[in-house]
């Protein structure tokens, strides 16, 4: 457990610094996104969905449960009961603007994550109005965010205040200066922790901690043992970037998003049999952040899943369950 100082901003000029004590958590990063006509009367983010075939046209890999809906209690009480089996602590789940089909979903996640003992928060994704992104935006959906769910019981919070995290996409529509003044202003009215998608001093400079969404672009291509090897080099350096800062080190069992159209090359990272999760859970320990991120629980478009799927079985929540575990430990 590491001690931190988050900066917070009262409703007076003065800022006020108090000591927090960080418990380490194993968050990873959540879709709700997934629809079906069954549920919610259409289909939401799969597309061409062959059932007898079990393959999906947008899906690298196949889930066990099938082309799902995250607003079925079933599915969500089975995401919760994975994750909790597999040693996770909560997850970031996306949400993108107020009364959309993931915001409709928060109230359920929320009440299932409360009843298997996990901690939620979101990813804010990107900064209204799309066409000209404006702070304003962003304080008007961070408010809506605190006051609507940020004191639910299984809300993700660090010494009593809940926990945000901003996605590199909001991030860099109004920049690190957009940003200081959203924090700035959000907090005078709702206390609250802001985890940025961006490694670098001045971005731990403007939040209360720094992440990185996915290491793919680094590590694509690479060896499980070139892997390792980049992860003993760079995990240390992103702590030392977080500096007093909350830090986070991101770990991922592969990456394939090569059936969505993207423009070629594609970044993408081999999972090598599990080698490539082993590689960087085991950097991740031994670099000791305060918290493990992984990429992700359930993004089966980019197929950086660990949720179990036909191809790869539940190989991916059995490998969580050795190593969250020893990394909550502290060893």
């Amino acid at each position: 457990m590491k001690i931190i100082r988050l900066v917070l901003i009262a409703a007076v000029p003065a800022l006020l610094v108090a000591q927090a004590q960080v418990p380490k958590h194993v968050l990873a990063f959540y879709y709700g996104w997934y629809g079906n006509p069954a549920v919610s009367a259409k289909w939401w983010h799969w597309k061409d969905v062959d059932v007898k075939a079990k393959t999906i046209a947008n899906s690298t890999n196949f889930p066990k449960l099938g082309a799902y809906d995250n607003h079925d209690p079933k599915v969500v009480r089975q995401h919760c009961r994975w994750a909790k089996e597999a040693g996770l602590t909560g997850f970031i789940v996306t949400w993108w603007a107020k009364g959309d089909f993931h915001d409709r979903g928060m109230n359920l996640i929320l009440d299932t994550a409360r009843k298997h003992g996990l901690k939620i928060t979101i990813y804010y994704e990107t900064v209204p109005p799309r066409q000209a992104p404006h702070p304003n935006g962003a304080v008007e959906d961070l408010l809506y965010i605190l006051e609507r769910y940020g004191q639910h019981p299984a809300w993700l919070k660090v010494q009593d205040q809940p926990v945000v995290f901003v996605y590199g996409r909001a991030l860099g529509q109004i920049k690190l200066d957009g940003w200081k003044d959203v924090i700035r202003r959000v907090k005078e009215k709702r206390p609250a922790v802001f985890i940025g998608d961006q490694l670098s001093e001045a971005a731990a400079a403007v939040f209360d901690g720094i992440h990185t969404y996915n290491p793919t672009g680094r590590v694509a291509g690479k060896s499980a043992p070139e892997i390792r090897a980049w992860a003993k080099e760079n995990y240390p350096r992103w702590i030392k970037l977080a500096g007093e800062k909350l830090s986070c080190v991101t770990v991922i069992p592969g990456y394939d998003d090569h059936k969505l159209g993207r423009k070629e090359p594609r970044p993408i990272t081999s999972r090598h049999d599990g080698q490539t999760y082993r590689a960087l859970w085991e950097e991740a320990i031994t670099a000791g952040p305060d918290w493990v991120l992984i990429t992700s629980f359930n993004e089966w478009h980019e197929g950086s899943e660990i949720e179990p799927s036909r191809e790869d079985g539940d190989r991916y929540l059995k490998l969580t369950k050795q190593y969250a575990p020893r990394f909550l430990r502290g060893r």
